[in-house]
């Protein structure tokens, strides 16, 4: 099989770090994926991208960056990946890799009127799921990890929403054939999202969040956890 790229778009917090290591981690240990069969690009740390006809999918990772800022590194990857989707290169983005492909496809992505989501939320996939290929086995709501400020709030051309919670009305979109972006952080595990919770303790409190409820509600989210285990049994068979 070739390799599976992670475009890894920035660092997590310290709090996660010093307890479980960072993104690529989560996202091979979440996918059961052998550690050979994954490339990592450090887009902003400017590393380049390869040829995508020579991948056999792409992960896009989380950022504390905004896409709004459109930083050199990020238009970059923009542009990289309108060209991966027109190949028919299978993409999953998270958080901010979901907000990328969004911005990248003619989408617009800004600041949720909301403000932030962060925690473990209930996430509930809508009828167009029921036919895709990822979401297909999802029949009902879900838990699933969250922190972000941005969103998409304008979906580019069709696009399909696949899940939606409250808050967020695209936490889960098609946005190509084999191409997925998710709001909400199928990587993440308790463990993570409390040392989120524990790093931005301080802003969350200024901001008028109940802290210890946030806390309380912290849950295992296995069904979000086994989408990217699903994406990347989606990835092999392709390549077959």
């Amino acid at each position: 099989m070739k390799p599976v790229l992670i475009i890894k778009t920035g660092i997590t917090v310290k709090a996660a770090y010093d307890k479980a290591g960072d993104f690529e981690r989560w996202i091979i240990d979440s996918m059961l994926g052998n550690a050979a069969d994954f490339i990592v690009a450090e887009v902003f740390k400017g590393d380049s991208l390869p040829d995508s006809t020579e991948l056999a999918g792409v992960v896009i990772t989380g950022s504390a960056a905004m896409v709004t800022e459109r930083l050199p590194w990020s238009e970059y990857t923009a542009e990289w990946l309108r060209q991966a989707v027109n190949k028919q290169v299978p993409i999953l983005g998270i958080c901010y890799g979901h907000q990328l492909l969004a911005h990248a496809l003619g989408g617009r992505v800004d600041f949720h009127p909301g403000g932030r989501e962060i925690g473990t939320t209930v996430v509930t996939p809508i009828a167009a799921a029921g036919e895709d290929e990822l979401f297909a086995s999802i029949k009902s709501p879900f838990t699933a990890h969250v922190s972000h400020m941005q969103s998409v709030i304008e979906l580019p051309a069709n696009a399909t929403i696949l899940a939606c919670n409250e808050f967020e009305p695209h936490q889960a979109v098609k946005y190509s054939k084999h191409v997925w972006g998710l709001q909400f952080h199928p990587e993440f595990e308790e463990i993570i999202m409390l040392a989120y919770m524990q790093e931005r303790a301080a802003v969350l409190i200024e901001e008028g969040l109940d802290l210890e409820q946030l806390r309380g509600k912290v849950s295992p989210t296995p069904i979000a956890r086994k989408i990217l285990a699903d994406f990347y049994t989606l990835i092999k068979n392709y390549s077959v």
